[in-house]
C-alpha cells in the first residue's frame, strides 16, 4: 500500500522520498533504508554514484553491470509496479531534479564527503548534487549519513556549514547499549536513528529507557 498525502482541494499524492548512495563505505545502509521505506508505503526514487555502484559490488557482491537486474533482485515487485523509481547518476534531467516535483525530503546514506563537499559549495554537476541542491533551495528535508573517518578541517567545516542551513547530519555511529548481537542490528540501528529524524515510526532498535531500564540514568548503568 503507498502512503498519500492529501492537498486541500482532495487530490492526493504518494509521499516520496530521494535516497542517494554514494561510493563511501556502508552502502547496505542506504539499501536498508530504502527496504523500510517501502515497507511502510512511501515511494523512493534512488540514485547511486558510479563509485556507489562500485561499492555495492565490493561489499555487496551486486552486479553493477546489471543494475535494474540488480535492484529487482533486491527490492523485487517494487521497480516494476513503481514503488522504486531508479535514476541514473548523469540524468540531469530527471524529476527529482526540478523543485516543481514535489517529495518529502532527501537522504544520502552513506555520504562520501566528495558529494558532501559539493553540496556545500553549490556544485550541482550531477543529479545527486543537484537532487540534494533542490532540498536546500525549496527548504524540504535534507539529511545527509558521512561516512567517513578520521575527519580534517575542510570536512568539519563543510558539516557546520550545511549544518548551518538546517541540513540534518546523523554521522554513521554504533551505539552499544541496546548490546547488539549482529551486525544486521548495528545497520538497524543507524537506519532507525534516520527515520527518527524523518519522523517516521519504526521498532528497528530498542531505546534507552524500554525493558525495565525505566528512568535510571545512562551515567548508573554504564560501565568503565
Amino acid at each position: 500500500m503507498v502512503t498519500y498525502n492529501t492537498h486541500t482541494n482532495g487530490a492526493a499524492r504518494p509521499q516520496r522520498w530521494v535516497v542517494g548512495i554514494t561510493g563511501a563505505s556502508g552502502s547496505i545502509y542506504g539499501i536498508r533504508l530504502t527496504e523500510q521505506l517501502l515497507d511502510r508505503g512511501y515511494v523512493v526514487h534512488m540514485v547511486v554514484t558510479e563509485a556507489g555502484w562500485r561499492v555495492l559490488k565490493e561489499e555487496m557482491g551486486w552486479d553493477a553491470a546489471r543494475r535494474t537486474a540488480a535492484l529487482e533482485r533486491r527490492f523485487g515487485s517494487a521497480v516494476a509496479d513503481g514503488r522504486l523509481v531508479y535514476h541514473p547518476n548523469p540524468d540531469i534531467g530527471a524529476s527529482i531534479a526540478s523543485g516543481s516535483y514535489r517529495v518529502e525530503g532527501m537522504v544520502i546514506m552513506p555520504c562520501s564527503m566528495g558529494t558532501l563537499a559539493s553540496i556545500a559549495h553549490g556544485i550541482s554537476d550531477d543529479l545527486m548534487t543537484r537532487a540534494a541542491d533542490v532540498m536546500l533551495k525549496e527548504g524540504r528535508t535534507l539529511l545527509l549519513v558521512p561516512r567517513e573517518t578520521p575527519l580534517h578541517a575542510i570536512h568539519l567545516e563543510n558539516m557546520l556549514k550545511l549544518a548551518k542551513l538546517g541540513v540534518k547530519m546523523v554521522p554513521a555511529m554504533p551505539a552499544f547499549y541496546y548490546k547488539p548481537q549482529s551486525m544486521d542490528e548495528m545497520i538497524d540501528f543507524l537506519v532507525g536513528k534516520v527515520l527518527d529524524s524523518l519522523r517516521i515510526e519504526h521498532d528497528l532498535y530498542r531505546r534507552w529507557g524500554d525493558e525495565g531500564h525505566g528512568t535510571r540514568s545512562a551515567d548508573q548503568d554504564r560501565t568503565n
